[in-house]
């Protein structure tokens, strides 16, 4: 009877193979404008582009439409959905926040968006962008 020596362990240990590129699928990033406080989002991958696009896809053609209308409530139905665009760029985007509580709690992805300052919201959000590869015209929409 023959016994093969397997290198490969158990399956539960992970074993480096000599030419390996190791990717980290996230980016931690420390905050600007907030001083102390450090965000977590994911790297653009094809199969999350893929999801992001198809759920912002319809509401930026509204929102395109109604930004050149004329009617007051038109430009503000358009600023509207362009929130809900950013909103859903940090549900998709942002793994964690660390350094930050909001009224006494660990700020989480949601609570940013619900109760967190806006400008550390809109940071995230421009990075998020930045990592999809859009341009400023693109970020601002």
């Amino acid at each position: 009877m023959m016994r093969f020596l397997s290198r490969l362990g158990n399956g539960d240990q992970k074993i480096p193979v000599k030419g390996t590129v190791e990717y980290e699928s996230l980016l931690r990033i420390d905050s600007k404008t907030v001083p102390g406080v450090k965000f977590v989002i994911y790297r653009v991958s094809f199969g999350r582009r893929m999801e992001l696009s198809k759920h912002v896809r319809e509401i930026t053609q509204k929102t395109e439409f109604l930004e050149a209308g004329n009617e007051a409530q038109e430009k503000i139905e358009a600023s509207i959905l362009t929130q809900q665009i950013d909103a859903m760029y940090l549900n998709w985007g942002l793994v964690s926040v660390e350094g930050l509580a909001i009224d006494g709690e660990e700020a989480t992805p949601g609570q940013l968006i619900d109760r967190g300052p806006e400008e550390l919201a809109q940071e995230i959000v421009g990075a998020i962008k930045r990592q999809c590869g859009l341009g400023e015209t693109d970020r601002k929409n």
